[in-house]
């Protein structure tokens, strides 16, 4: 550093000198701005950059590396020049004179190379968004989302209406939510203003409900640290018992759409016959493991997984019963996905008989014969367990197996949590309809103003627990009333398989018999005519087109244009 110093001491005051880090700093972005430089202008090379190279090569100190070799890449090598330069102290004074008055220019280069770059991405974004605006059609309704929903917002240029109320309007919305009945289609008196129709689809019915508890989500932070005594819990589940037999009941015979059961490890869909385009009630039961699964075996109920993984894409249906004793030439029963029955099980006890004679005529020994048969079931159940918990692990219940099923989930004791949050405490039920010791609950509602691109907006907020047949409800209430409004959505990711499962079904429904599902859903809709909800929500439910399920995050319409975009 002596020499270097000595050398120097014509240089110019203190402040234009730099520290060796900041050095090594600058040769970086100047080897940067040179590259990007040279895919705009092409391959140059600056009065500076030469000087440069031609310092550090008369630098004296300077040694070869002993561990380089010719054949490596001519970057590596630069780099390991440049890094040999700079451990010189006459180099790195020399490269602070000879890159201090380019480095502006430099920037400004690379600052404008940024800008094109920018701006031609800018360009093709709004391309592809021409592109997928041009694709999209208005549709004159809006798809079914089965999944649980904690926010709505609506934003609207005027105000939405169900905020600040009067005394007729809210009383007219909670009668007629209560006894079903549409206030323009009757003639009971009722206010038929949009604040009161707006009120009306704020309302659900729930049971349990404990004010300082959060029903749903069970995970909620304020359910920690809660306990419940044995007296209250024993109450609780009789009532829950009656409440869910009473719920059920509604639904077999149609005068409930549709209700959840939502306990702390899963969360059970049930829906009326000609929901979805389906003859009978049906359940869907999501997540599921091979513990839940098999406790369903061994009471009989049959089942199947519609969004299961196989080779066979026609074959859906869930695994059978297996034992430790099963051969290998089960191996396509359990790929395929066979369905469950107690004739199957007894076909494949007495074939698995046979195949151990078979191997015992053979000369194999037993205990042989028990390490293969251990390690296949090994096989077995790894396969089996391959989708738990997972959206692909939802089941299928429909048909007689119901009845067993709504038994199993009395009965259960997976139920109910016995530790953590909402210890037992029974599943939560929520219902678009009244049933027995359900307790009526609101949505909140907020309204603000909100101001976009130089514009005002009027904005609703509906927090809590909003049921599929609350957006498409209140959508098209202000559909009639303004000419263009827009909706976002927070959904809760535990009930997406929900959607995915109708599709399918939907889908495998169309492949067998178009004109049968046409049918079936005019039949659904006159039969559910009396549950409760709007016949425009009803014919949404039972329609099986491959817009009838969607997963609704944003949601527009505009009145000009003919329908809603989502």
């Amino acid at each position: 550093m002596k020499r270097g110093i000595s050398k120097t001491t014509s240089a110019p005051p203190s402040s234009g000198w730099k520290k060796p880090d900041e050095v090594i700093k600058l040769q970086r972005i100047k080897q940067k701005q040179r590259a990007l430089q040279q895919r705009f202008n092409g391959p140059q090379q600056s009065s500076t950059s030469k000087t440069i190279e031609t310092n550090q090569k008369d630098a004296p100190g300077k040694r070869k590396n002993p561990f380089g070799k010719n054949s490596e890449p001519a970057k590596r090598q630069k780099s390991l020049d440049m890094e040999d330069n700079l451990t010189t102290d006459d180099s790195i004074f020399e490269l602070l004179v000879a890159t201090k008055h380019e480095e502006v220019k430099n920037i400004e280069a690379t600052n404008s190379a940024t800008s094109v770059l920018s701006y031609e991405q800018r360009v093709e974004e709004a391309e592809d968004v021409d592109v997928e605006a041009e694709r999209r059609t208005p549709m004159p309704y809006l798809p079914i989302d089965w999944t649980l929903k904690s926010r709505l917002r609506f934003l609207c240029r005027t105000q939405v209406p169900g905020n600040n109320l009067k005394t007729n309007q809210e009383a007219s919305g909670l009668t007629s939510f209560v006894r079903c009945i549409d206030p323009s289609n009757t003639t009971a008196g009722l206010d038929i203003s949009p604040g009161s129709q707006f009120s009306k689809g704020t309302f659900y019915w729930q049971y349990p409900h404990l004010p300082w508890l959060q029903m749903y989500p069970r995970n909620a932070k304020q359910n920690h640290g809660f306990n419940i005594g044995e007296k209250e819990a024993q109450a609780l589940q009789r009532d829950w018992t009656e409440a869910f037999r009473s719920l059920f009941q509604l639904t077999r015979s149609r005068q409930c759409p549709y209700f959840y059961v939502c306990a702390n490890s899963f969360t059970v869909l049930f829906r009326a016959a000609g929901i979805g385009g389906r003859a009978e009630t049906h359940a869907f039961l999501t997540p599921t493991s091979r513990g839940i699964r098999q406790a369903m075996k061994s009471e009989d109920i049959e089942f199947t997984l519609p969004l299961k993984k196989s080779n066979d894409a026609n074959n859906r249906s869930i695994d059978s019963t297996k034992s430790p004793n099963t051969s290998n030439s089960l191996d396509d029963t359990v790929t395929n996905n066979t369905t469950l029955g107690t004739n199957a099980n007894d076909s494949q006890s007495s074939s698995e008989e046979d195949e151990e004679k078979w191997l015992e005529s053979l000369g194999v020994e037993a205990e042989q014969i028990k390490r293969i048969n251990e390690k296949h079931f090994r096989k077995i159940q790894n396969n089996e367990c391959e989708d738990d918990f997972s959206e692909s692990s939802i089941a299928l219940v429909e048909g007689v197996d119901c009845q067993a099923f709504f038994n199993f989930l009395l009965n259960s004791k997976s139920s109910v949590a016995k530790v953590g949050r909402l210890a037992n405490i029974p599943p939560t039920l929520l219902a678009p309809v009244a049933f027995q010791g359900a307790s009526l609950q609101q949505l909140s509602l907020r309204s603000s103003k909100v101001r976009l691109d130089g514009e005002d907006y009027s904005s609703m907020e509906v927090k809590g627990v909003i049921l599929p047949h609350c957006l498409p409800y209140l959508a098209n209430l202000l559909a009639e009333i303004k000419d263009c409004f827009s909706a976002t959505v927070t959904s809760h990711p535990g009930t997406a398989g929900f959607n995915k499962a109708s599709t399918r079904l939907i889908e495998d429904m169309d492949k067998e018999n178009a004109k049968a599902s046409q049918s079936d859903m005019v039949f659904g809709r006159e039969n559910l005519s009396d549950c409760g909800l709007a016949t425009h929500i009803v014919e949404a439910m039972c329609r099986t087109t491959p817009q009838a399920i969607q997963s609704l995050d944003k949601m527009w319409f505009v009145k000009e244009q003919g329908g809603y975009l989502y």
